[in-house]
């Protein structure tokens, strides 16, 4: 297991429950699963350093470190039918992000989305969290994104709109680490 800085804190976790007014309000202690913490792992693969594997599967994202090793962290992964899959490349990073939910999210869900159709500025707040990397393909948008979340307690579900999840304070290394135009493989 890798011993970071940070790795203490992301054990326990004062968050808020994002919902209603009154939820927002509370606030829920929660430990991440051991298994969920970044570590470094054999990973055989012909993908440069510095490149991501995505195995939503498992619920774990790889950042290659050499071709025999890998950071693996545990992430939050899509619903059914609302997973992604194929080659990316990190198009653009941004800290603390602003969120726009997608059209096909608030045409799914309207009641939950559509007040948030103007977009909810960056912060502790934003379902985004800390950081987000967007990945593109062919130079476009695909609006799936790696990126923190206001929900640690999600990490090693499906429960996202199909959006790869990390812990804020994973989500914060990851961005460091990982360049503008690094290959994004979603198994």
């Amino acid at each position: 297991m890798i011993t970071r800085r940070w790795f203490a804190a992301g054990l326990a976790a004062t968050v808020l429950v994002p919902g209603t007014a009154s939820a927002q309000a509370k606030k829920k202690s929660f430990q991440l699963d051991a298994m969920y913490q970044p570590q470094s792992v054999p990973y055989q693969t012909d993908l440069p350093a510095g490149s991501v594997v995505v195995d939503p599967k498992n619920k774990f994202l790889y950042l290659v470190e050499s071709s025999s090793s890998a950071c693996r962290y545990g992430i939050g992964v899509g619903r059914a039918g609302l997973e992604w899959s194929g080659k990316a490349i990190i198009g653009r990073k941004a800290t603390w992000p602003r969120w726009i939910p997608t059209k096909d999210m608030i045409k799914r869900e309207p009641a939950k989305y559509e007040k948030y159709a103007v977009g909810v500025d960056g912060g502790p707040a934003n379902p985004l969290g800390a950081r987000a990397l967007y990945l593109y393909r062919g130079g476009r948008d695909t609006y799936y994104r790696i990126h923190g979340t206001i929900q640690p307690w999600t990490i090693g579900r499906a429960v996202s709109n199909g959006c790869i999840r990390l812990t804020n304070d994973h989500v914060i290394e990851l961005y460091e680490r990982v360049g503008v135009g690094a290959t994004v493989v979603v198994l």
